[in-house]
């Protein structure tokens, strides 16, 4: 089977003859149509999460595509079903196992590369908001807006009655979250008019500390990533005199909820038209290499998706 396997140099990946993966009884097989790429997994290929990934290891959570072999246990969908899944790994690969409790049937309406796009962004924000006790009214920050999460979760907050101010890198990328709700576009913390109940934090460095400066009394900071990869500088003394406010970290694998349940709801609200996908790049997955550099050096707005031809 051709897949795409880590490398442990800058190259990121290559294609390599793998074997065909084994699924475990409560898990389907899927040929996989398309799958998209997280700034994520790139970091977990460079070491910045600690030891760098494997040479020869495939990655990929984020798949699509049809069910060739149904779960041994009778559970999830049948054979035939279009699906999208958060992997456990090996989705860039021309098929892949995954837990039925980590799957969602998609209707004719979802294209294959808008799907690809839900899994670990879209999981992402909806549980994000799902931090936050009676949104409608609330005035929320999010920084870092500009990639998948921030995508989902502009859509998702003002959705539920947040009125959202955005940290954009530009005001080509500003323009387009403000059509998605953002109801304030700024280049620079210092700009942000607040204070804010709820400040959704995922840039780290300086920005996380500027950004507390403008949290409401009693309000809480969601840190869920680091993208500017400089770790967070705070003093106590600093916020003596602040009203007290929680900093809570946030791990988007730690959930009431399946993966499915939330993937249902995801692809729900994409089919009926309130959540729009933010697809920066499509390509085949020739090209995955060159996408992972561009998007490591932030040049894809939202998410890329990588498509296997039949």
């Amino acid at each position: 089977m051709k897949a795409l396997a880590a490398t442990g140099d800058r190259t990121l990946v290559r294609f390599a003859d793998t074997p065909e993966p084994t699924a475990a009884a409560d898990a389907v097989i899927i040929r996989v149509e398309a799958y998209s790429v997280n700034r994520g997994e790139i970091l977990a290929m460079t070491g910045a999460y600690g030891t760098p990934t494997a040479p020869g290891t495939v990655m990929g959570q984020d798949v699509v595509g049809r069910v060739i072999t149904a779960a041994a246990d009778g559970s999830g969908p049948a054979v035939g079903t279009r699906v999208v899944g958060h992997a456990e790994g090996g989705g860039w690969a021309e098929r892949v196992a995954v837990p039925t409790a980590a799957l969602a049937e998609l209707p004719d309406t979802v294209t294959a590369t808008t799907a690809a796009a839900l899994p670990l962004a879209g999981l992402t924000a909806l549980r994000l908001l799902r931090h936050v006790e009676a949104p409608a009214g609330k005035q929320a920050l999010i920084t870092g807006a500009s990639g998948g999460v921030g995508h989902y979760l502009v859509e998702l907050a003002t959705a539920a009655g947040i009125s959202v101010t955005v940290l954009a890198a530009s005001p080509e990328r500003g323009a387009r979250l403000a059509e998605l709700g953002a109801a304030a576009v700024v280049h620079d913390v210092a700009d942000a008019d607040g204070p804010f109940d709820v400040i959704f934090e995922s840039v780290g460095g300086d920005v996380l500390a500027a950004a507390l400066a403008r949290i409401a009394p009693g309000g809480t900071v969601l840190w869920f990533g680091q993208a500017s990869l400089q770790p967070i500088r705070l003093s106590f003394f600093e916020y003596l005199t602040v009203s007290p406010f929680t900093l809570r970290h946030f791990p988007h694998w730690v959930a009431d909820t399946t993966d499915a349940e939330d993937l249902r709801v995801l692809v729900d609200l994409t089919a009926t038209g309130r959540l729009h996908p933010e697809l920066g790049r499509v390509a085949d997955w020739a090209e995955t290499a060159s996408v992972l550099t561009d998007l490591n050096n932030r040049r894809i707005r939202g998410n890329a998706v990588l498509t296997i031809d039949a």
